[in-house]
């Protein structure tokens, strides 16, 4: 062994593992976050015939959503810098987990587009919150792991919920899964508050894991003004993949499941496995794509190299999605969506560690606010597009070939923006001064 890697290697062996904690605590987070999410889409053709909803309305109240979360990312990203972890993630918990719980009580559209609006707000403090108790919590090495554990939680989210909301609204009705999945956010929250607190502050972590979470070089704190970070490519960069790849994901989250009940003929309590299915594949590409790049930097590869290499696999292996509208069986096409979800998510946990990357803990939420609120845009532009074109020509085929290409022009932005992945200069003459902290 090598005299680095023996150093590498000998804080594993002292260390605790209460990171890791920490770390749980943020995939049940954001588990909650999409199973409030996906009730909507899971939902979709009962609440199309029991409230009269045609194929535009339901892109209207996707697009209500996303223009709630962009607009939630313009702020709560800030928010969060500001207001710190615990208290800021709290904060959103409780906004959202009340917002999901509002549409319980909507009888219209208008009623709908009002709650889908407030918890589009509210689920924008997600993965600013998440992805800065990253950084607070993890070294350089382990950031990209980290992630994609936690981003699993969207998969997790997304298999729980075709299973359980189904059995609920035949049962109870479809306003009662509304009320179950918020409810469980406030059994989230009473963990959060006895858990978590910043690793200098915590009682429960020792002092050799405290120095493994903090053995990444020093950089003196700063506060960096949030239009100042639009002076900086890298943030257009991270800004630019977060545009072209987060509207597929909302693709799959808000139709997956229409397209597979209108293709394959599935009914309300039979899309519950194959939906499972698909996150369940997505899933293990959120952990592997975060093992894959931290397990390249491990080796020796630098970060640059490491996550782009990543990334790049990850994006050869969504473009077979685009021959699932033309799949004959099922469970082709749920292979297909399942393998590009999956590719999708190894992608964004590397898409997420760039940020850290590339700026320090202080701007870290902000700019990943940004970059949300932009993948947010292209969440609103997907629902428009998705719900014409289905309105007019009744196929899915036009949005899977937008899915398949989408990845491999998103590397190309990040390699021409941060061709180096170079840490921003946040000093004078780069979009404003630093303050000290």
């Amino acid at each position: 062994m090598t005299d680095d890697a023996a150093i590498s290697a000998a804080p594993r062996l002292k260390v605790g593992h209460f990171r890791w904690v920490i770390c749980a605590l943020l995939l049940f987070g954001t588990t909650k976050n999409y199973m409030d999410r996906q009730v909507l889409g899971v939902l979709k053709d009962t609440l199309q015939h029991d409230l009269g909803w045609n194929e535009i309305d339901y892109g209207n109240l996707v697009f209500a959503f996303q223009a709630a979360y962009a607009v939630g990312l313009l702020v709560v990203g800030r928010l969060m810098d500001r207001l710190g972890t615990r208290l800021g993630y709290a904060l959103a918990m409780v906004f959202w987990s009340a917002a999901s719980m509002a549409h319980a009580v909507a009888g219209s559209l208008t009623g709908f587009l009002a709650a889908r609006s407030a918890l589009g707000f509210g689920e924008s403090g997600i993965f600013p919150a998440s992805i800065k108790t990253t950084a607070e919590w993890f070294p350089q090495k382990e950031r990209a792991l980290a992630t994609g554990i936690f981003n699993a939680g969207t998969n997790v989210g997304a298999i729980i919920t075709p299973l359980v909301v189904p059995w609920i609204t035949i049962h109870l009705g479809w306003r009662w899964a509304f009320i179950f999945t918020g409810l469980l956010g406030f059994v989230w929250l009473i963990f959060w508050l006895a858990l978590y607190r910043k690793p200098e502050e915590h009682p429960r972590l020792s002092r050799a894991e405290l120095e493994y979470i903090r053995s990444d070089p020093a950089s003196p704190p700063v506060r960096v003004p949030w239009l100042g970070l639009l002076a900086h490519r890298q943030t257009w960069a991270v800004l630019g993949g977060k545009f072209l790849t987060d509207p597929i994901w909302w693709f799959y989250l808000f139709w997956a499941p229409d397209f597979l009940q209108r293709k394959h003929g599935l009914t309300l309590t039979q899309i519950g496995v194959p939906i499972m299915t698909i996150y369940v594949i997505a899933d293990a590409g959120s952990v592997a794509g975060g093992w894959l790049s931290s397990w390249l930097i491990r080796r020796g590869w630098s970060v640059n190299l490491g996550r782009k290499i990543t990334m790049l696999i990850c994006a050869a292996c969504v473009v077979p999605v685009v021959a699932a509208s033309q799949a004959r069986g099922l469970w082709t096409a749920v292979l297909l969506i399942g393998l590009a979800a999956a590719a999708h998510q190894g992608f964004s946990a590397n898409m997420f560690t760039l940020a850290t990357d590339m700026f320090p803990p202080e701007a870290v939420a902000s700019v990943v606010g940004i970059a949300g609120m932009a993948g947010a845009v292209g969440g609103m532009l997907i629902a428009k597009v998705v719900g014409y074109i289905l309105q007019t020509t009744g196929s899915y085929v036009l949005p899977f070939m937008i899915a398949g290409a989408a990845y491999l022009v998103a590397v190309g932005v990040i390699q021409l923006l941060a061709p180096r992945l170079e840490p921003a200069s946040l000093g004078r003459g780069h979009g404003g001064a630093v303050i000290p902290a």
